[in-house]
């Protein structure tokens, strides 16, 4: 019996892939994200590829994650994907402390963020 398999999210010409619980502050995770959407996925790994931000490497692991996703599990071309979304989300935030002067101490937060990436399979003259 058991129940009714779930309906898919995505789009039929669509795949994702979600990394979580990155240790980087959501606000700097979307200024790397910011850089790839609407790209195809050859020009955004290259820009992931020589950029300076230390998280990039994460984001560009994340979307050659989402490439075979969409080769391995939908069959989907590779030539002709763009990064349609990438957004990040909120995760946990660690809180520590930092003693400071005169027996006080301060607090010191650490972020966590998630980072979600679809690619869609698109014609040639609709390509950005």
């Amino acid at each position: 019996m058991g129940k009714a398999k779930t309906e898919r999210r995505l789009a039929d010409n669509e795949a994702q892939a979600i990394a979580r619980t990155l240790r980087v502050s959501p606000q700097k995770l979307n200024l790397v994200a910011a850089t790839i959407r609407g790209k195809k996925v050859d020009k955004a790994l290259a820009e992931l590829e020589f950029s300076r931000k230390r998280i990039a490497a994460q984001v560009k692991k994340t979307l050659e994650s989402a490439i075979a996703n969409a080769e391995n599990n939908h069959d989907l071309d590779v030539d002709s994907l763009v990064v349609a979304e990438a957004y990040v989300g909120k995760s946990i935030v660690m809180k520590r402390f930092h003693a400071r002067g005169r027996g006080r101490a301060s607090r010191i937060e650490k972020p966590f963020a998630h980072l979600t990436i679809i690619v869609r399979e698109v014609e040639q003259g609709e390509a950005a």
